[in-house]
């Protein structure tokens, strides 16, 4: 590998994802007649090892599938997407992480997730992350395993100076110190409401909300706000960067996208702006396609949608 690619280490989740596409989502106790049922592979921790790779990072995921069918499948993929998966278990005795996920005519989505072998990551991994962190540029965390264990190597990677970025879902009470170890933390609205405990809806409720993480701890917050943007607050900028104008078809894993891009901008040295701005062309680009870890957009496609809108 160039040695100049910045290593990306991703701990979190690896799911197969079961996904039904409505022209709505059911009320209680209804039942809607949907159009479509795929499968594909995802979990928040594999889209983002994924999605850095395919924005021309080494990228490194620990993790664990089950002993089901779709275990050696999940691996497959990420070998064949360029992940190194040697810091991936198999629980013989337990499913993979399943999700299963309507998507309505309008692009939105809801998920039911079970985590299956992902919520038995605990020492094994903890001691996989410590032996990938040397020459790395950034950790990047969910909440599909423990927050303990995510907590756990967040310490380790911030004692030895490494970017800690947290993507806060699913929504999961977080450790006591946990942001004040953050370098970023990365909350969609719902995720932001849920840490500050107003609701999250454009970007002066995101401003307000980020105001609040900084003073937990959180050294750099970037609000993910779907079709509004993406307002962002750091040490030495602020602001909103504007969506990019894409024709949207599933909202599945573009928050993802959104994350690997940004940790990958940052550790090329680019100021807070331009990769938020980036990470928003990459997020923009997932929802033009269906599937998680397929929808992960390629460095170039996201070059070429800036080019194309922010000349």
């Amino acid at each position: 590998m160039n040695q100049q690619q910045p290593k990306i280490i991703v701990l979190g989740g690896i799911n197969m994802d079961l996904v039904t596409f409505s022209p709505r989502f059911p009320m209680p106790g209804e039942t809607v007649v949907g159009t479509r049922f795929i499968t594909y592979a995802g979990g928040k921790g594999a889209n983002q090892a994924v999605a850095a790779a395919r924005m021309g990072a080494r990228s490194f995921l620990v993790g664990r599938v089950g002993g089901d069918v779709f275990g050696p499948q999940l691996l497959d993929g990420l070998t064949s997407a360029g992940v190194e998966i040697s810091g991936v278990g198999v629980n013989q005795e337990e499913s993979s992480g399943i999700a299963v996920i309507g998507v309505d005519e309008s692009a939105q989505n809801c998920i039911t997730q079970i985590l299956g072998a992902n919520a038995t990551c605990g020492p094994a991994e903890a001691d996989a992350v410590r032996r990938a962190l040397p020459g790395a540029s950034a950790l990047l965390l969910q909440l599909e395993v423990s927050p303990e264990l995510s907590f756990e190597v967040a310490k380790d990677a911030n004692a030895q100076g490494i970017t800690v970025m947290l993507d806060p879902g699913p929504v999961r009470p977080l450790p006591n110190g946990f942001l004040s170890l953050c370098d970023v933390i990365t909350p969609n609205e719902t995720e932001a409401q849920a840490l500050v405990g107003f609701p999250v809806t454009g970007p002066d409720s995101a401003a307000k909300a980020a105001a609040g993480l900084l003073e937990k701890g959180a050294r750099t917050v970037v609000v993910k706000l779907g079709a509004q943007g993406a307002y962002f607050t750091g040490p030495n900028d602020r602001g909103l960067v504007l969506p990019f104008d894409v024709a949207a078809l599933d909202s599945v894993a573009a928050g993802d996208a959104f994350n690997a891009a940004l940790a990958v901008s940052l550790a090329e040295g680019k100021d807070l702006r331009e990769a938020v701005t980036v990470a928003s062309a990459a997020g923009a680009l997932a929802v033009t396609r269906t599937g998680a870890q397929d929808s992960m957009p390629e460095r170039r496609q996201v070059e070429e949608l800036i080019r194309a809108q922010r000349p």
